[in-house]
């Protein structure tokens, strides 16, 4: 019965991951949902400021931590190991929805791009960025992930194997595509007010400094010289250019 309610659980909560995945389109974007980046009655900047920077720190907070090697060791002591990721999934899913239900929009227009091939281009763009990010959660195994593969080795009583490591696809070309994703995704906007640029530039800095700082040396103590040498082949969110080998002279 035990291992049942944790399947149902993990289903219940991947679920809600994806519509609140589904409104982070809609709330980035200005789309169709009740509550976007821009939408809503202005009040006064510097306490808008304020409150969308405490939201946006209440997420990296409870992303980065969770996340990290240490914390999970002793979480896994109170919760059943098999739920740890469900749970990191739904907490994470909660902070998104508190931050879209309590941000303060900002609309002073930084910089609006005039209707033709510039805003198609743009959005072109922004729907581009959402779909990196979904293809390169199933490239790296998207149920495990977001807590699947391991509530039904539960339900199954079979040990959990975690995905190995490869490098495929975008993968071969950038170690974080994901990132890369949310990246072009947060930027491309035709219209640019400055709640959207404080959200792009806030989220874009804790990408970097959350994939620098922690990630990767997660992912180095995790993989070890192999994660080393892929550093040396792809760049973290651009891909790196190639040297050009010189051409032999004759003779040589």
């Amino acid at each position: 019965m035990g291992r049942a309610i944790g399947f149902v659980f993990g289903i219940a909560v991947y679920a809600f991951f994806f519509v609140v995945f589904l409104y982070s389109i809609g709330f980035v974007g200005n789309l169709l949902v009740p509550k976007t980046i821009d939408s809503g009655a202005a009040g006064p900047l510097a306490m808008a400021i304020i409150v969308n920077l405490a939201l946006l720190s209440l997420f990296a907070v409870q992303h980065s931590v969770m996340a990290r090697p240490a914390f999970k060791r002793a979480w896994t002591r109170l919760i059943p190991a098999y739920l740890e990721r469900t749970i990191y999934v739904l907490l994470s899913s909660v902070v998104l929805a508190v931050i879209y239900a309590f941000w303060q929009p900002m609309p002073t227009v930084i910089w609006s791009v005039p209707d033709g091939l510039a805003t198609y281009s743009l959005l072109a763009l922004f729907w581009a960025g959402w779909l990196i990010v979904l293809v390169s959660t199933f490239l790296i195994s998207h149920f495990d992930l977001f807590g699947l593969s391991q509530i039904f080795a539960n339900l199954r009583q079979r040990p959990f194997k975690g995905a190995p490591f490869r490098k495929h696809l975008f993968y071969r070309l950038v170690r974080h595509p994901m990132m890369t994703g949310f990246m072009i995704a947060f930027w491309a906007a035709p219209v640019m007010t400055v709640g959207h640029l404080l959200f792009a530039v806030v989220t874009t800095a804790y990408m970097v400094i959350a994939v620098y700082r922690f990630e990767e040396k997660d992912l180095i103590a995790e993989i070890g010289d192999e994660y080393l040498e892929y550093r040396k082949e792809a760049g973290a969110f651009l891909p790196k250019l190639r040297r050009r080998e010189p051409a032999s002279q004759p003779g040589e």
